[in-house]
């Protein structure tokens, strides 16, 4: 049995050098799959981060008037929190506006000077509030439209952030959808090109494995080395898809940062290093055995 093993390794790894042209370009087709499928799982928490930092935008502000006590403002906090929509609510003080106002216009001379002008504190206290979903705003908007304390409210600014509310749920929404589809289309692609070119490799075997049958090799024994060639070809393309993608990644993780403050592509890369190397041998080996196993079926039929 150990013989025959090692016989079947040892072809596998002639068959390697042998069809060196074919092998360069299987492992090249294996290595742009595990290329996609690592894309596709990097891509997956980028789009998610994006989806979450889109979605913190979405939120609408209740302004109180001057005379509102904070005491009034927290008994509607509390109200708001009983409601399921709601998934988060913050209070923001006249004092606490004020000092974000200042702090975040603090290089712009006119508008610092328009501050002095004015006198006193003009910011109003509000509260930040966020829903789950995009529908649910109308719901808290007529809470607020029917509270008891609603003589205190000077302003709900719901209508107004509306549309622009929608166009990000919307654009959420899309990013799924399309996402999905396109993941799905783009491994099919992938699998077919791997399948073909593999079938193709072992097309130059075709001779030699049926002068094998002729003299009673077993289908294992036949089928074992293709098996052994493409899990070598699926190794390497692994290996080279690993390196080239934590270069990238550790090159473009700066320019990244820079656009997406937050998002650290270099980090999430070695925090999942493990992960991806299982979902790129998974990929690469598994889709070599698999092709090689299903394109080598034609030539051991009886």
């Amino acid at each position: 049995m150990f013989t025959t093993l090692g016989r079947i390794f040892k072809f596998g790894w002639q068959n390697i050098f042998r069809d060196g042209g074919l092998t360069a370009a299987t492992i090249f087709i294996l290595f742009l799959t595990i290329s996609l499928t690592t894309s596709l799982f990097l891509l997956k928490d980028i789009g998610q981060f994006l989806i979450t930092s889109l979605q913190e935008k979405a939120d609408i502000s209740v302004y109180f008037k001057t005379e509102a006590n904070e005491d009034d403002i927290l008994n509607v906090r509390k109200e708001l929190s009983n409601i399921p929509e709601v998934k988060e609510i913050k209070y923001v003080s006249k004092e606490e506006a004020l000092s974000s106002f200042i702090e975040q216009h603090k290089d712009s001379q006119i508008l610092m000077e328009s501050l002095e002008e004015v006198g006193g504190n003009p910011f109003l206290a509000s509260l930040n509030i966020k829903a789950f979903q995009v529908e649910q705003y109308q719901l808290v908007a007529n809470f607020l439209e029917n509270t008891i304390y609603k003589d205190l409210i000077e302003k709900v600014d719901y209508y107004q952030r509306k549309p622009v509310i929608e166009r990000i749920f919307s654009l959420i929404s899309a990013i799924n959808r399309s996402g999905i589809l396109f993941s799905l289309i783009l491994v099919i692609l992938a699998i077919l090109v791997t399948f073909n070119t593999i079938r193709l490799a072992i097309y130059n075997s075709g001779e030699e494995i049926k002068i094998q049958r002729l003299v009673g090799a077993s289908n294992w024994f036949i089928r074992g080395p293709f098996l052994v060639q493409g899990a070598i070809s699926g190794f390497f393309a692994t290996l080279i898809c690993l390196l080239i993608f934590t270069l990238i990644s550790w090159q473009l993780s700066p320019r990244i940062d820079f656009f997406f403050p937050g998002l650290n592509l270099f980090q999430f890369f070695i925090g999942n290093f493990w992960i991806i190397i299982l979902i790129q041998l998974a990929t690469g080996v598994g889709l070599g055995i698999i092709s090689s196993a299903i394109a080598v079926r034609k030539y051991l039929k009886v």
